[in-house]
């Protein structure tokens, strides 16, 4: 649900460049990056809002958190900093397109596999080998299987709890270099683009 609501922000912020809006912004002393934290920051208090929702949704059907609270704030930390990552890796998308109609249809082709070759919704080890090695290794399914060992299980097991500080560790550097990576590569296209 977060990667489907970070792909928002490539819609929003071709939007706002196409409403005039990015204009008004460049006539003041401001940063240029400031036009992307302020769109990408917005899209991680709608997350917070999304994760509050998912997460009563959950209470209310019977999750409970065994992990304890400290284990289930950073299986949410987890799952925010990825979906603060991809909210810049559609920006650039967003800073590509002409529309954003053609910003959404730009989007697709990276959610689908992500998503539906994940351990998203069904486990890895039933997927043909042949998708196996993708799904098991690619940040979505890292970043659920980080989320899920921290929230779902007491960490005082020591198997549980070398999964979970793998999978975690896994799901920050992945989150991290992507960071480290699109930010950017979105100043520059914004730069290219206004």
């Amino acid at each position: 649900t977060l990667l489907f609501t970070s792909a928002t922000t490539s819609a929003g912020l071709v939007e706002d460049l196409q409403k005039g809006i990015v204009e008004r912004f460049r006539s003041l002393p401001m940063s240029r990056a400031a036009v992307l934290a302020g769109r990408t920051a917005a899209d991680m208090v709608r997350n917070i809002g999304v994760v509050l929702v998912i997460t009563g949704m959950g209470y209310i059907t019977g999750f409970r958190f065994l992990g304890g609270r400290g284990s289930f704030l950073a299986g949410i930390g987890v799952a925010l900093l990825f979906a603060y990552a991809c909210s810049w890796g559609f920006a650039v998308i967003g800073l590509c397109a002409p529309s954003s109609e053609i910003a959404q249809i730009m989007a697709f082709p990276i959610l689908f596999p992500m998503t539906f070759a994940s351990s998203a919704l069904v486990p890895v080890q039933t997927m043909p080998t042949w998708l196996r090695g993708f799904a098991t290794h690619q940040p979505v399914s890292v970043v659920i299987d980080a989320t899920r060992s921290l929230m779902s299980g007491p960490l005082a097991t020591s198997v549980i709890h070398v999964a979970a500080w793998t999978s975690t560790w896994q799901a920050l550097v992945w989150s991290t270099v992507a960071i480290a990576v699109l930010v950017p590569t979105a100043v520059w296209r914004y730069r290219c683009r206004v």
